[in-house]
């Protein structure tokens, strides 16, 4: 096999890469539903960042496609089989406190800043570079190579989903959108609402609170950081105020309360996280739950209120509702109540998402806790399912690609398993791989979001090793 100095290659690019990497970042390509045309069906920034990408492709001699303006690939090579590179150019919103504009894509300190450096533009680039090294050099390749680029990996998949309804399945191939190693188990997804049935009002002239609103949460996948309560306190509110104070104290949570038209109304500041593991935040909604549970209230409140605390304070393994699961492969099974919500008009709702472990069947669990529900007058509303994924350690895919990453970085390459979901589940045989490199912090989705320039460069390099090993010769 030709020996192949692959950093050199990368070297012999950087400044070029930096700038296409820099003009990539600087599109602000977020989902903009309001804003809508046929040519482009998610907003004109996501469309404006496929088309760069599909154009730049074009310029150095891939075959383009764009599917549907939805997605699209850069294809080149020959053969009955495909190599697949899945990578999404559309990014989470900006947020607040950027110390430079958020798609300026400055550099400092070694490091480009931009919204998307991490997730997943820089790496899309480096894949990119990587499939245009591997072509110059006019190396001998027995499968097509193809980068397939999404534009809604950040909410609802409808890119690579309507790609695949149209295009051919990869035969192998890996996503550079989360962590090195490589990730070879990704948890089951499943997102659903538990509903509480109208309870017939009967008026409880004992109950001291009666609640008015409550809410906490924008999504499933998400800790909440903040939930609000809106309640009417009968008599000794400074009583409930104090009680509330010393509760959130205790906790060691911001908190904070103000009566406006009579009504006493309470806050709670918690601390956000990734769904998939709830214990690395602290969720608002549950404490302020937690509080208002242990109140005198209206019936209504009480069994919402009641049930939430039963089920979920304290515990996000599903071992209260009956469904906790752990397995050799991906871990224990996660819940988070992403959406809390509850008022005097309408039925309170707890809306989460459940991370699954691979040999564990959402039918089952998902049948033990419709049997649960009904005996707490809840209900099971809006359920979806995305099933695991994992591809065995014995395949050429991992070998290849262990083999590749411990040559390029002198480190162990250890299998992973995430809670999270990444294209790579799109495909039957498709896994996770980089660009985070071990010890790094991941600021994927935070303010000030970067990613090291010498770390682009040297996933650049494990990319063009790894997509001439997978589609060469034998």
């Amino acid at each position: 096999m030709t020996k192949i100095n692959w950093m050199n290659e990368v070297e012999k690019r950087k400044d070029a890469l930096i700038k296409d990497v820099q003009e990539l970042l600087h599109i602000k390509s977020l989902l903009d539903e309001e804003n809508t045309t046929d040519d482009a069906p998610l907003g004109k920034g996501v469309k404006e960042a496929l088309d760069f990408m599909l154009n730049l492709g074009e310029k150095d001699g891939f075959t383009p496609k764009n599917v549907g303006n939805l997605a699209g690939h850069l294809e080149f090579g020959e053969g009955k089989e495909l190599l697949g590179i899945l990578c999404h150019v559309d990014v989470v919103p900006e947020g607040d406190g950027w110390l430079s504009d958020p798609f300026a894509a400055e550099i400092r300190d070694g490091k480009i800043f931009a919204r998307g450096a991490l997730d997943d533009k820089g790496p899309t680039m480096a894949a990119y570079y990587a499939m245009k090294i591997v072509k110059e050099l006019g190396l001998p390749l027995k499968k097509r190579v193809r980068m397939i680029i999404g534009t809604d990996e950040e909410s609802n998949w409808r890119c690579v989903n309507h790609y695949f309804e149209n295009e051919e399945m990869p035969t192998l191939g890996f996503a550079p959108d989360a962590d090195f190693p490589i990730i070879n188990a990704e948890k089951g997804i499943s997102d659903f609402d538990m509903v509480q049935k109208q309870i017939v009002q009967k008026e409880n002239n004992n109950a001291q609170v009666e609640v008015l609103n409550f809410i906490s949460g924008k999504r499933y996948n998400m800790v909440p950081d903040y939930a609000k309560a809106t309640i009417h306190v009968k008599d000794k509110q400074s009583e409930i105020i104090a009680q509330f104070t010393e509760f959130m104290k205790q906790y060691g949570l911001e908190n904070g309360n103000q009566i406006e038209n009579g009504e006493l109304i309470l806050e709670v500041k918690g601390v956000s996280a990734h769904g998939m593991e709830p214990n690395n935040g602290k969720n608002a909604g549950l404490f302020l739950a937690e509080f208002l549970s242990k109140l005198s209230l209206d019936e209504n409140a009480s069994h919402y209120f009641q049930f939430v605390s039963r089920y979920f304070f304290g515990d996000s393994r599903g071992v209260k509702l009956g469904v906790a699961f752990a397995d050799d492969i991906s871990g224990e099974l996660t819940i988070n109540a992403g959406k809390l919500s509850f008022s005097k008009e309408s039925s309170g709702k707890i809306g989460m998402t459940c991370r699954y472990p691979v040999t564990n069947k959402m039918e089952t669990t998902k049948e033990k806790l419709e049997n649960l529900l009904k005996t707490e007058g809840f209900q099971l509303e809006n359920f979806t399912d995305s099933k695991p994924h994992h591809v065995d350690e014995k395949e050429f895919l991992i070998q290849t690609l262990m083999k590749i990453y411990e040559e390029q970085t002198g480190e162990k390459a250890e299998l992973l398993a995430i809670g999270g979901g990444t294209y790579a589940r799109s495909l039957k045989a498709g896994v996770a791989f980089g660009p985070l490199f071990p010890g790094r912090p991941d600021i994927a989705h935070q303010k000030d979001e970067y990613m090291f320039i010498e770390d682009l460069l040297k996933a650049t390099a494990i990319y063009a090793q790894s997509i001439y090993e997978l589609a060469r010769e034998e």
